[in-house]
């Protein structure tokens, strides 16, 4: 059996070829169009079991199927699967997109709502039906057949250069190496990065030591390195990829103008003015000018603070590392020099306390503490030798969920971290279906026989992608399309992944998940006291760093017009000219790596970071005021935030939670941007 079309339990990844993709998924989509024929029969009643359930089922086994498949194609991808996955995407793009046109859906869809059923129905449900009668609005069901049919051809067209857009970034990123002979040119390198570039030119068959774009090798020739040369030659690589500086089928500049063409053309045809108010219909936020006053007022607050860093960073670089001029390829190593030299400490010196068990078995006590759960090891068929997986279970010992887990970077894998659902917890005739989720993240693997060791910035990386991990896993919903994560607004599925970052900052939580590699001895206080002095270093720069992705995406998606002789670049020099500090050499191609909004999910979305941070930094002050580690808090928070879902709007299981509307100061006093002129 091809092991796609099992759905009976946990994925069989270790029988995965990529030639059972397209035969896999050509079989489910019969069966769905199968299932679409029959709950659309005149004779099919227009009921809940009879309507709305069969079709979730049928969907359910291709979504199972197409999501194994893109997780794999993201962590360990080979050009046989990416030719697979390429060849499968416009069928079950092509799907989606009828299934939202199709009139008699459609119509039964708005027969049920107005049946005396729907009053019947669980909250959960009638919001299901409540969201399906949206999404057939902006699938295009009430265009005129032309227009239908154009924007099927819109939307399989920007499937297939979102796919192209990952892609080139990946090979790109992929293809660089730098292999240093000369030993003098590494002064500053911390030992452990050394070992592990070393270990890489070996197993290339080459002598010295290997550096790569991947960021567990890049990001600390960055910090550490003393020779400027070598971070420029390694910033040059990393900014430039994907662009016409390399190979011209990698360059995604085409790309991102066919997308922003055709998105505007997907909004206008569903009368639109833009593809951001297009994309804001389903958020918390209403409108792009809403989205762009938050985001400038935030960016008022937080520019002079930028402003006041970057005059201490340059006055630090001109004065005790003799850089007259500060570069882009400066200014990680000159901020970790000062880091090192207001505070005492490198991340260097904090990385030797996080190995990676340690954090761990640290993360799940807390898990344990909040909820009442407990994480173990578990076996099951793995697609890397890398993965571990691991149960969630109760005080019962019921299980939960459960979810792998992937940490190191390598060769075919995509860069960042991010959580993905494989299994979505519902009811079925066989009782409940326990949820499953992957966390993926590219930290540094081990090095000869210690542990793979983990910076304080990737602990709260870990954290964050747990935190969806859990929004997903903890949910009680048992209607697959709004369980877990399913139907949460966008601009609020961040709150529980930038919930959990708090708990790094906690001395009672941080210290438990400490060994020092070598002396096995727990993170000093002192040092502790030091990392939470400089939480804030750079927290201007940091802050309007972000806003410029943010204002750069909603603008492009709102003001620009792709058929003007106006530029990406162009509009990003305009964003960089109202709200940066920094700004990078002409070269600087960061648009062609911003994967975020042109090869995943963010578009006209990435302003979703800040927004979700008001909300994440106003909850965890219930748990300030309550005791960070207050069971009753932890109770609430998974009851009314985490174990909803989608089933009620975000902003009311907000108030559910904290019982009132959100507020920005908890976020900005946590950013230590107070209400003040900064000194």
């Amino acid at each position: 059996m091809n092991p796609l079309l099992d759905c009976a339990g946990l994925p069989r990844f270790a029988e995965f070829k990529p030639e059972f993709v397209v035969p896999a998924i050509d079989s489910l989509l019969a069966e769905c169009r199968t299932a679409v024929a029959r709950v659309t029969a005149a004779e099919t009643p227009v009921t809940w079991d009879d309507f709305v359930q069969p079709l979730i089922d049928a969907n359910e086994r291709l979504g199972r199927a197409w999501g194994q498949t893109a997780h794999l194609n993201a962590v360990v991808s080979t050009p046989a699967l990416r030719d697979a996955y390429n060849a499968a995407l416009p069928k079950v793009t092509q799907y989606w997109t009828e299934l939202s046109q199709n009139q008699a859906l459609y119509a039964r869809y708005k027969a049920l709502a107005r049946s005396a059923e729907y009053a019947t129905l669980s909250a959960a449900r009638r919001k299901i039906i409540t969201n399906e009668l949206r999404d057939f609005r902006l699938g295009g069901a009430e265009l005129a057949p032309e227009r239908k049919t154009r924007f099927r051809e819109v939307r399989e067209r920007l499937a297939e250069l979102t796919s192209r857009f990952s892609d080139n970034l990946l090979d790109a990123t992929d293809a660089f190496s730098h292999v240093e002979t000369d030993p003098a040119r590494l002064a500053g390198i911390p030992e452990d990065v050394l070992a592990a570039s070393r270990q890489a030119a070996r197993d290339a068959g080459q002598e010295g030591w290997k550096f790569t774009l991947q960021m567990p090798s890049y990001l600390p020739v960055m910090q550490y390195a003393s020779d400027r040369g070598l971070r420029e030659l390694m910033y040059r690589a990393y900014v430039t990829r994907a662009s016409e500086f390399g190979k011209p089928e990698w360059n995604n500049t085409p790309i991102i103008a066919e997308v922003l063409k055709l998105r505007r053309e997907l909004a206008r045809l569903l009368d639109f003015d833009n593809y951001a108010t297009y994309s804001l219909e389903p958020k918390m936020a209403s409108t792009p000018s809403e989205v762009m006053a938050f985001l400038r007022d935030l960016g008022r607050r937080a520019k002079p603070y930028a402003e006041r860093d970057l005059a201490e960073l340059k006055d630090f670089a001109r004065s005790e590392l003799g850089l007259e001029e500060l570069r882009a390829w400066d200014v990680p190593y000159a901020s970790e020099r000062l880091r090192m030299a207001r505070y005492a400490f490198s991340d260097h010196e904090v990385k030797q306390y996080f190995a990676e068990d340690q954090v761990l078995a640290g993360m799940f006590g807390l898990v344990d503490r909040l909820y009442g759960l407990s994480v173990r090891r578990d076996q099951a068929p793995i697609w890397h030798a890398d993965v571990r997986f691991f149960t969630l279970t109760d005080r019962t010992g019921e299980r939960v969920g459960q979810f792998y887990l992937d940490l190191y970077a390598r060769s075919g894998k995509r860069g960042g971290a991010w959580m993905d659902d494989a299994i979505t917890r519902r009811r079925s005739s066989n009782g409940i279906q326990t949820p499953v989720a992957y966390l993926t993240c590219n930290f540094s693997p081990p090095v000869g026989n210690k542990p793979a060791l983990l910076t304080h910035d990737e602990v709260s990386t870990l954290f964050h992608e747990f935190g969806h991990g859990l929004h997903h896993l903890l949910t009680q919903i048992e209607d697959l399309p709004v369980a877990g994560i399913n139907g949460v607004e966008w601009d609020a599925v961040e709150l529980p992944s930038q919930f959990m970052e708090n708990f790094c900052w906690e001395w009672d939580v941080l210290a438990p998940m400490t060994r020092h590699v070598e002396t096995g001895e727990r993170l000093p206080r002192d040092l502790f006291d030091k990392m939470l002095a400089a939480k804030n270093f750079q927290i201007g720069m940091q802050t309007v760093r972000q806003l410029e992705f943010s204002l750069f995406d909603m603008l492009l998606h709102s003001e620009y017009d792709p058929e003007s002789t106006e530029t990406p670049d162009t509009v990003l020099a305009r964003v960089r000219a109202e709200i940066a500090v920094l700004v990078p050499p002409p070269y600087n191609r960061f648009p062609n790596s911003f994967s975020h909004i042109f090869g995943g999910g963010y578009a006209a979305g990435y302003y979703s970071y800040k927004w979700a941070e008001v909300l994440s930094a106003d909850a965890y002050s219930l748990f300030e005021e309550n005791g960070i580690l207050d069971p009753d808090t932890g109770r609430r928070f998974r009851d009314e935030i985490l174990a909803v879902g989608g089933s009620r709007p975000a902003l009311e299981s907000f108030m559910a939670f904290r019982g009132r509307e959100p507020r920005i100061d908890a976020l900005l006093r946590h950013s230590g941007m107070v209400e003040t002129s900064p000194a």
